[in-house]
């Protein structure tokens, strides 16, 4: 076997294990590397960094189609599912073999813990366990942000869950602090070699984590802004000023370019059943929201993000309305955009864009004093660098409007559509202005720049309310009355086997404070 596969065979390796705790020890392959030879070479390291890392958004593509095509792409207003089933999640009917993936895949929390502990088994040295902390929690707040209370602090080394659930407070802060303690110690270790194989985000540079650990942090800090407000201020302030500081660069954008046979997944899952000769995609098409609001603001970005519809002139970029009873597939659905990613486009975590936004928000809304520019400078900022992530030009002319948008939507599909047209919302000129409209200005144009990461979007417009979102129809939502139709979805509910396999289930519930179901708000998320 030549060496520059080792690699690729320890990641299978580990990821076997995951399963099996003595897999490698009953069904040894003569032909792979042995774990001693991993250890050896240093390829276990990278196996399991690389493993942690495969989880964050996930390379399986079975697994991300459901954590992110069909969750938070449609929830966060980006994409629209465009298959043939019964029940959706952007529906509010999802079967629980949907809505549990992120808590209880095997692809999730077994294999991001069994690669986090084979990694301390591996090592004791500081700068790789740091990191692995950073992509735990990188992973982790993914799971958090979509069921409120989880089980986090006493997860087992195997990832078992079947353990008390922490409130939400105690979640985030953990998270926060962890990341506190990440960049203290990768501060020490700066010059500190890791091999560049061992890990596909930063190729073993510790400076760049530790920008992409303080960002996340400050991320998490304005996650919980408005509940937690002293914790939250602290930790922003603590991440800004650190000597090294947050992601200010596309340089330094966490992404993850290195995947499996199918390439990028989300992808290959939104093309999923694509009907021959067409070419805007399968299972996923970008949705009408985000075209909407960008043709609206002639956005120059579109090409860069969505593929030409197939409805004709003056619909170029026109994407399907979510939550919605949805066109058949093979005869209307293939005509709307697609989503302009390819095999080997990068799965990004965080982009330089939404930091800028962070500290934009920060500044202007809550009042706190981020070093290094005004509210104004850091939102102008967020706005160039995701021109300058797409390579597209215009973004003076961009900056420049200076009125509200009206953002519109017809759907070309008429014959048989039963969803009823939807009422045009007005959106903030883009141009800084510090008035009543700053927060709504700031999350709408960083939705737009953090396009694909819909999880995130999902988040943001359940923590502030922005961008509003084209409601579900009245024949879309099937949630028999337990989710509004213009909110949308707000988490998703626990797995049917938690409350078979968990004792602690009526606790977790409880810290919950609602029912089990996709209408409860999160802790940090109550925005009317």
């Amino acid at each position: 076997m030549m060496r520059i596969n080792k690699i690729f065979l320890g990641l299978a390796a580990l990821a076997g294990t995951a399963c099996t705790a003595n897999y490698m020890d009953i069904n040894s392959n003569p032909y792979e590397v042995s774990r001693d030879q991993m250890e050896a070479d240093g390829y276990g390291l990278g196996a399991a960094i690389n493993g942690m890392a495969g989880v964050v958004i996930s390379t399986d593509v079975n697994t991300a189609q459901l954590t992110d095509n069909l969750l938070g792409g449609p929830l966060g207003g980006y994409f629209a599912d465009s298959g043939s089933w019964s029940y959706t999640i952007s529906q509010f009917n999802a079967t629980d073999d949907w809505t549990r993936v992120f808590l209880a895949s095997d692809k999730v929390i077994p294999l991001l813990y069994s690669n986090y502990t084979e990694l301390h088994r591996l090592t004791d040295d500081p700068a790789p366990l740091a990191i692995g902390d950073i992509i735990k929690v990188a992973a982790m707040h993914r799971v958090a942000d979509t069921f409120g209370p989880i089980p986090y602090t006493r997860i087992g080394a195997d990832g078992q869950i079947a353990v008390p659930y922490d409130d939400q407070k105690t979640v985030y802060e953990t998270m926060i602090n962890e990341l506190t303690e990440a960049v203290n110690t990768l501060s020490e270790y700066t010059m500190s070699s890791i091999p560049a194989t061992a890990d596909y985000i930063y190729g073993g540079n510790i400076t760049k984590w530790i920008r992409f650990a303080n960002s996340l942090k400050l991320r998490l800090a304005m996650r919980i802004i408005n509940v937690d407000q002293e914790f939250a201020t602290a930790a922003a302030l603590s991440a800004v000023s650190h000597e090294i500081g947050v992601i200010e660069s596309n340089e330094d954008i966490a992404r993850l370019s290195t995947f499996g046979t199918s390439g990028n997944p989300i992808y290959a899952a939104s093309w999923y059943n694509a009907i021959d000769d067409c070419l805007t995609g399968g299972d996923t098409h970008a949705a009408a929201d985000i075209t909407s609001y960008m043709n609206a603001y002639n956005d120059p970005r579109r090409p860069a993000y969505f593929i030409k519809s197939e409805w004709g002139d003056g619909l170029e970029y026109c994407g399907m309305r979510r939550s919605i009873v949805r066109p058949d597939l093979k005869t209307v659905g293939h005509k709307y955009s697609g989503i302009n990613i390819t095999t080997q486009t990068p799965l990004v975590w965080m982009n330089a864009a939404e930091v800028a936004f962070l500290r934009a928000e920060a500044e202007g809304v809550y009042g706190i004093d981020m070093p290094g520019g005004t509210a104004q400078e850091f939102y102008e900022r967020g706005i160039t660098l995701s021109f300058e992530q797409y390579g597209v030009s215009g973004v003076e002319t961009y900056l420049a409007i200076s009125e509200p948008v009206t953002v519109s939507f017809t759907d070309p599909w008429t014959d048989g559509n039963v969803n009823g047209s939807v009422s045009p919302i007005t959106a903030p000129c883009v141009q800084w202005k510090d008035d009543a409209d700053k927060q709504k200005r700031i999350i709408t144009q960083k939705w737009i720049a953090n396009w694909i990461l819909g999880n995130e979007a999902w988040s943001d417009y359940r923590r502030t309310g922005y961008p509003e979102l084209f409601p579900a129809s009245d024949a879309g939502n099937m949630s028999n009355g337990t989710v509004d139709s213009r909110r949308g979805a707000r988490r998703m509910p626990y797995p049917q086997a938690e409350f078979t396999n968990n004792p602690y289930m009526s606790e977790a519930v409880s810290l919950l404070g609602g029912p089990d179901n996709m209408g409860t708000d999160l802790w940090w998320a109550k925005k009317n």
